[in-house]
């Protein structure tokens, strides 16, 4: 059955210790305030928050991001299927909060029945994890030696750690990562309503990096159950030398192991192995690379997730959209 309301979703949600983020009834509400319709499709022991948007005029697709949640997927399909065929999906994007190797000594060990392997994820399909349960001396002793002595550099260049209630310097920087780095970036609206969405519940934090009472390096952590995300980070073109965002980071997972958790998800990197990726970073900044020769040295764990896959409802519109895909690859 659909749900009927936010409240009914978060009343089944609480069955579950450790949901995805992206699975919350406040992360629908965030999207749904941009351009995507929300659903809720609730069968027994099983549940999904469908997100459906617009690809062109009258065709739309459908995502289900890090679900279902729960046990015996099978008896959700139909529900989904009619939900989606009722708002014009040509198909349904399932990303599902699993790793490569979850689905192992089942029946289908490479993917859900009537899905294919997809050539588009809408979320990094690699991350690194750290592990939280440790102390901080023990996690502090799995980074690499030159990570630990940034974050100690940080500290001694007077790099201030605090969190944030207004996210315009956030913003603000953002912009610069975004010009520098050449990449997209949300609308300061898109970002306030994320924070005072899960802020309100406890689940999310702006930390800033300060030098001299200036902001010069800002991200935004989200948590839920025992799992916290790194989604959003930025920082200045001044004062890199000090080193903020190493400091920044720790202090992220700081905070995220303070509200309980265990897992502290650096969100994004190349996906690519683990030997071609440690062969391959020191020479290379494109892409994601980047990012990598950051986050690798905070002695997290690499995970490949599960998918994505795709269940067609219009196989010739599905087509001509994979195509329109390649296309817009090729030419970016």
């Amino acid at each position: 059955m659909e749900a009927t309301s936010s409240a009914q979703w978060d009343e089944f949600l609480s069955q579950f210790p450790n949901p995805h983020i992206l699975q919350t009834s406040a992360w629908g509400k965030l999207k749904a305030d941009f351009g995507w319709q929300v659903t809720h499709i609730i069968s027994g022991t099983c549940g999904a928050q469908v997100l459906i948007r617009q690809i062109f005029p009258g065709i739309n697709f459908a995502y289900i991001p890090k679900g279902p949640v729960g046990q015996g997927w099978e008896q959700l399909w139909p529900a989904i299927d009619a939900a989606c065929k009722a708002r014009h999906c040509i198909f349904l994007k399932l990303e599902p909060d699993l790793w490569e190797g979850d689905l192992e000594g089942q029946d289908d060990v490479s993917r859900p029945k009537a899905f294919v392997h997809s050539i588009h994820s809408v979320q990094p399909q690699r991350t690194i994890l750290i592990d939280l349960t440790a102390d901080e001396a023990l996690i502090l002793g799995r980074m690499k030696q030159k990570t630990r002595y940034n974050i100690n550099l940080a500290l001694k260049k007077n790099v201030i750690v605090r969190a944030h209630v207004d996210l315009t310097a956030f913003y603000g920087l953002m912009k610069i990562t975004g010009e520098r780095d050449r990449f997209g970036i949300h609308s300061l609206d898109y970002y306030q309503k994320a924070y005072d969405l899960f802020h309100a519940q406890d689940q999310c934090q702006v930390l800033a990096a300060e030098f001299k009472g200036e902001a010069i390096a800002a991200l935004i952590i989200f948590r839920a159950g025992k799992r916290a995300w790194y989604f959003y980070g930025a920082s200045s073109d001044e004062h890199r030398e000090k080193m903020p965002n190493y400091l920044l980071q720790w202090e992220g997972m700081r905070w995220a192991k303070a509200q309980g958790c265990n897992e502290y998800d650096l969100w994004g990197v190349p996906d690519e192995d683990l030997e071609t990726l440690e062969e391959n970073f020191s020479s290379r900044s494109d892409g994601l690379w980047g990012v990598y020769r950051f986050k690798r040295g905070f002695g997290g764990e690499l995970k490949r997730s599960a998918g994505p896959w795709d269940r067609i409802y219009n196989p010739f519109l599905y087509r001509l959209y994979t195509l329109w895909l390649k296309y817009r690859k090729v030419e970016a």
